[in-house]
Formats: C-alpha cells, sequence, structure tokens
C-alpha cells in the first residue's frame, strides 16, 4: 500500500510559488522543511508519522540545541523569514491601529515562554532578567541608528563589553545583533536562534499556535544573547515608534535618548508631528533620565508633557560646538551635517551611563518641567576616550563612500523628506571633494527605491538638484536570476507592488524635469566649484528602470567596478536601445553613484560591492 504523500504547504500571498523558483532556491527552501520533517524527529529521540513530517521542536527549554550537521546558518535564517507578515496580513494589521496596545502584553508572553522574563521570578522558577542588561534605550526618527552607533562606540572604548541591537539589516540579518560591534557570528546565531525558537515552538500549541513575528523574535533573540554572551550594557535601537514596539517590553534602562523627529510610518504612529512625538516618548520611564535633540516646537511641547505625566527627569542637548574640547572641533567618523546632533546626543547617553551605572549614588537630580522649555544638558568637556570613540566610529549604509576604480559609490539609507535633504546636502559636498581631483568629466547616476508609504516623488524632487545624468530605478531584489539568499528575502512586499513602485517612480522623475522643476540656472552644465571642472554638459536625467539591484549596478558601471566583475556573476541581459543609452557612461573618466531612498536598497548594493559583509 502506498503512502499518501505529506500535502506542500500553500504559499502566503506575495510570496513566489514553488513553480517560479530556480532549483537551486527550491533546494534552499526545501532545507527548512527537510530539517523539520527529518532531523527534528532525530533530535527529540522521536518516532514520527510519514504523513506528517511538519513536527514542533521539543527539547529541553533550559538545554541549547544539538548542532547537527544540517543545521546551518542558512537553515536558521530561511525558519526565520516564516515569520514575516505576508503582504495581505501586513496590510490588515496597518489597518487595524488599535491592536498596538495589544503589543506589549504578547511580548511579555513571549519572552516568559522563550525563559525571559521583565520580572525576577515568574511562577516561582529563576529566570533570565533583562534588568540586567543596563539598557540604553533609543529611539527617533531619523538618527537613531547613527546615535546609537556613536554611543556603542564610545562605551566600547572604555572597554565595557557591549551588545548593539538595532534593525533593518543591510546584508545579513545577524547584523542586527551586534557583540562589541561586530555583528554575531554565524555559529552562535545559529545555536541561539535554535535556542528560542525550540522554546517558543514547542509551546505555540498551549497559546492557540501563536508565534512571534519577524521583528518581536529578533528582539527577543537579541535579549536572549545579550544575557548569555554576559555584555556589560546593551543599546537598543527602537524599531517603529516607542510606546508599543516590541523594543519597549524594556522597564529599567539607564538612559533613553530621542533623535531627530519627521514624518514616517504614518498609518502606524499618526500623521502628524505630534502624534508621532506621544509614540516616541513612551519609552520614557520613571525617574530615568532621557535626552532629546532639538525638535521643532509642537513636538517639543508634546515630548516634555510626557516626560511630566511619566515622570522622566528630560533634557535638551547642547549643540557639538558648545562641548569644550582641546586642539579645536569634534571629529565624527560619520560625516554630514546632520550627524552633528546624533553625535551630541550619544554623547550625552554614554556620559549619563556612566554617571549612573559606574559612579554609584550619582544619579541625576528630578527635573520639574514646569516652565515653558525643557532644560538644556550641560555641555560638559568629552574626556579623550569619547573624543576618539566619535571619531571612530562607522555605520555602514550612512553617509558611507566606496571608491572602486572609476567608481565611486555614495550610499546614504535616506527614506524621509528630513533624511533625504541632509543626504543631497552630503553629497552634494562629498561628490565635489572627489570631483575637484578628477582628470576629465564625470558622469553623475541616481539609483533610488523606496518602500511602504513614502512619499517618493516629493523625495524625488530634492534630489533634482543635484544634476544626474541618469535616474535609475529598481526593486530591493539583489539578483533576478534566483539564489539563495536568505537575509535579503522580504514577504512584506509582493514582486508586483516593487516593480509598480519603480515605474511610479520613473514618471515621477520625468514629470519633475518636463515641468522644468531644476534648481536656478540648470538643467545646465554645473560647474564643479573651485575647479575648472564640468559635469557631463546639456542633457536632461535619463530614467531607465531595471529588474534587480545587480542588473542596476552592472549597467551603471558598465564593466568599469573590478569588485563587481571579480564575483564573476553572469550578466543580466538588457534591451539594444538600453545598452546604447549607456556610451556616456563608458566615455567619462568617473561615475559617481547615489544609492539612496532605502536602507534595503543599500543593504543590497553592499552585498555586491562589499563581499567581506556576508563573512
Amino acid at each position: 500500500m502506498s503512502r499518501r504523500p505529506a500535502p506542500r504547504p500553500r504559499p502566503l500571498a506575495g510570496r513566489p510559488s514553488c513553480a517560479s523558483l530556480s532549483p537551486r532556491m527550491v533546494r534552499c527552501c526545501s532545507r527548512m522543511w527537510r530539517l523539520r520533517g527529518a532531523l527534528f524527529p532525530a533530535l527529540l529521540g522521536r518516532r514520527t508519522h510519514s504523513a506528517a513530517p511538519m513536527l514542533s521542536l521539543r527539547y529541553l527549554s533550559a538545554q541549547a540545541a544539538p548542532q547537527l550537521p544540517g543545521m546551518e546558518y542558512e537553515d536558521a535564517v530561511c525558519t526565520l523569514n516564516t515569520l514575516q507578515t505576508n503582504a495581505n496580513a501586513l496590510e490588515q494589521v496597518r489597518r487595524d491601529r488599535g491592536s498596538m496596545q495589544l503589543q506589549l502584553p504578547a511580548m511579555r508572553s513571549f519572552l516568559e515562554r522563550a525563559g525571559l522574563a521583565v520580572n525576577t521570578q515568574l511562577s516561582g522558577v529563576n529566570v533570565e532578567e533583562l534588568d540586567g542588561l543596563n539598557i540604553i534605550h533609543v529611539t527617533g526618527t531619523k538618527g537613531k541608528g547613527s546615535t546609537c552607533a556613536f554611543t556603542e562606540q564610545i562605551l566600547r572604548s572604555y572597554g565595557f563589553r557591549t551588545g548593539f541591537f538595532s534593525s533593518p539589516h543591510l546584508v545579513e540579518v545577524r547584523e542586527r545583533i551586534r557583540i562589541n560591534g561586530q555583528p554575531i557570528g554565524k555559529e552562535l546565531f545559529t545555536k541561539y536562534f535554535w535556542q528560542i525558537y525550540g522554546r517558543l515552538d514547542e509551546t505555540k500549541d498551549a497559546h492557540g499556535g501563536s508565534m512571534p513575528a519577524y521583528f518581536r523574535f529578533l528582539t527577543v533573540l537579541a535579549f536572549h544573547i545579550f544575557l548569555q554572551e554576559k555584555v556589560d550594557m546593551a543599546i537598543v535601537e527602537v524599531g517603529i515608534g516607542g510606546a508599543y514596539d516590541s523594543t519597549n517590553i524594556i522597564k529599567k534602562p539607564w538612559v533613553c535618548g530621542i533623535s531627530s523627529l519627521g514624518i514616517d510610518h504614518t498609518s502606524v504612529l499618526g500623521d502628524t508631528m505630534e502624534k508621532i512625538a506621544w509614540q516616541k516618548g513612551g519609552i520614557f520611564k520613571p525617574e530615568v533620565p532621557a535626552f532629546t535633540v532639538k525638535q521643532p516646537e509642537g513636538p517639543m511641547t508634546v515630548l516634555k508633557q510626557r516626560a511630566a505625566e511619566i515622570e522622566c527627569p528630560l533634557w535638551v542637548c547642547p549643540e557639538l560646538e558648545d562641548y569644550q574640547v582641546d586642539g579645536g572641533h569634534l571629529q565624527l567618523g560619520l560625516a554630514g551635517q546632520h550627524q552633528r546632533s546624533n553625535a551630541s546626543l550619544a554623547l550625552q547617553l554614554s556620559h549619563a551611563w556612566l554617571q549612573t551605572r559606574c559612579l554609584q549614588g550619582q544619579y541625576f537630580p528630578s527635573t520639574h518641567l514646569e516652565g515653558p522649555r525643557i532644560p538644556l544638558a550641560t555641555a560638559f568637556t568629552p574626556s579623550p576616550i569619547m573624543t576618539k570613540g566619535l571619531a571612530d566610529t562607522v555605520w555602514a549604509g550612512r553617509t558611507q563612500t566606496l571608491k572602486h576604480g572609476a567608481v565611486t559609490y555614495f550610499l546614504d539609507g535616506a527614506h524621509t523628506m528630513r533624511s533625504m535633504q541632509a543626504c543631497v546636502n552630503w553629497f552634494q559636498d562629498a561628490a565635489v571633494q572627489y570631483e575637484r581631483n578628477a582628470s576629465g568629466p564625470i558622469a553623475r547616476v541616481l539609483l533610488f527605491n523606496a518602500t511602504g508609504e513614502r512619499d517618493c516623488a516629493a523625495m524625488l524632487k530634492l534630489l533634482v538638484p543635484c544634476h544626474f545624468d541618469f535616474a535609475v530605478f529598481c526593486p530591493n531584489i539583489t539578483e533576478a536570476i534566483a539564489s539563495c539568499n536568505a537575509d535579503q528575502q522580504n514577504f512584506n512586499v509582493s514582486v508586483e507592488n516593487m516593480l509598480t513602485r519603480c515605474l511610479d517612480n520613473e514618471r515621477s522623475w520625468r514629470r519633475h524635469h518636463a515641468s522644468g522643476e531644476f534648481p536656478p540656472g540648470g538643467p545646465e552644465p554645473l560647474l564643479i566649484r573651485d575647479t575648472g571642472l564640468f559635469l557631463v554638459p546639456g542633457r536632461q536625467a535619463e530614467a531607465l528602470v531595471f529588474p534587480c539591484i545587480l542588473s542596476a549596478l552592472q549597467w551603471t558601471t558598465q564593466g568599469r567596478d573590478s569588485v563587481l566583475l571579480s564575483q564573476g556573476k553572469r550578466v543580466v541581459p538588457v534591451k539594444p536601445s538600453v545598452t546604447a543609452k549607456a556610451s556616456l557612461l563608458r566615455d567619462v573618466t568617473e561615475i559617481h553613484v547615489l544609492v539612496t531612498g532605502s536602507l534595503h536598497l543599500v543593504g543590497g548594493v553592499l552585498k555586491h560591492l562589499d563581499p567581506s559583509a556576508s563573512k
């Protein structure tokens, strides 16, 4: 009698069916199911029914998952990706904003099921304590990641063992969880992943089959890793908002920070700066010092009110120029004027943490916010260690420059109006520094994509004054030729939606040019200041759409980037008419490429340009 084969899992909306995948991708994605059906029963030491291979993980919660040969990093990431919310379900969540208040109780339940808790005791059993992580909690609309990077580098420079949880990742998901500034290694990520996934999977039946969504799971995993790796302190970046974010399960951080506020994630946080400020102020805690950079009057008033209600002492950071430094100004490892406020916030956060953590008893006095303004924090004299920490900070994908021979890439994951304007200001200054030394004509190329509910047309309008010769649009897909790259998979949006957005962006770019929306004097040849060198003269920027990041990079660089060539990837074919348009790129002395609009786009580009990022 023949056995009935187990039914195949139906693909969720927005995910490619197996029929659309290459054999290599099918092998990769099926590895996860093979592990669940074959290796996990071996792990559990129990027999399974041949018609039902999809069994739960069942190992003792207190023990590490044994490392079987098949349990590789890629398998962990493939399993993690099953926790992503598919496009249709995600849209339903966005429409149902009333459920936000349920997120923290759900998060507490997931933590307890994973063996972690906010409290010291859980049902009479000792558990790992989140309060022992000595957390610095940071939110904001733009600059929160850079602020965390500055803060982490400063405290690591003091010799502390640091943990750092951030999002999103650029190339590999393990970048989100860092120990001493480095992404956690693949072996450790894999070991800790199966520990937490097993604990949650073995308890899901008792909780209606519920498993945490992607970001919640990573938050739980980060806390677990920081506790297991015994970090001295952990810097935790908020995902979205603050009040109902998964990271806000933290009850006793040592200090909190709020970077620059702006309009973003409006369907979740609200459509005004004041509503967004209310959400961000939700990370304030009673008697826990908090700092904010200078904000517009409306949001600042809301932050003041939130701090008063929660009884949280709050200060405004001084300008970076106000700090007393021997030998001139503070030097920053991250470029751009907008990084100066982030650096000031990082100085206050690290200084406050050092005071409260290391100088026991020297706590901040309460501030009674009765006056019209939030008090200004003291512009102290940074120690040499702090000064060095600021100068040594590196944060990939944010005002980052890579020079590969004749091609120079300017990468910045700006995705709001304010951050895009800051990106434009940085690019114009940074590009000029390179162009001043060029020996001939330069072509400028914009590589752009944006996701979610962002106003792409408005952001593209800000980019027009940069005088691009080409505007290239592509989805956040690393390669059109299917390959097994689980770290870059995103089920939150369909491929059709991504391509439609690219075509809309192309039309917006053409409209900006057709309507004459150019800076004064444009689009005439642009003389690079302080030199006699012109950018390529007399042409409006050509707009093109490509199916993936690799094809866009190959066309843009025209074989002039040796790093891109050395990877031996098959050249994605394009139409002869598109090839003909690239003659300019082959003739100029240098090609300067600004990559912006999405951190996911920047991450996909870095995957191709920096092979070491995947090691």
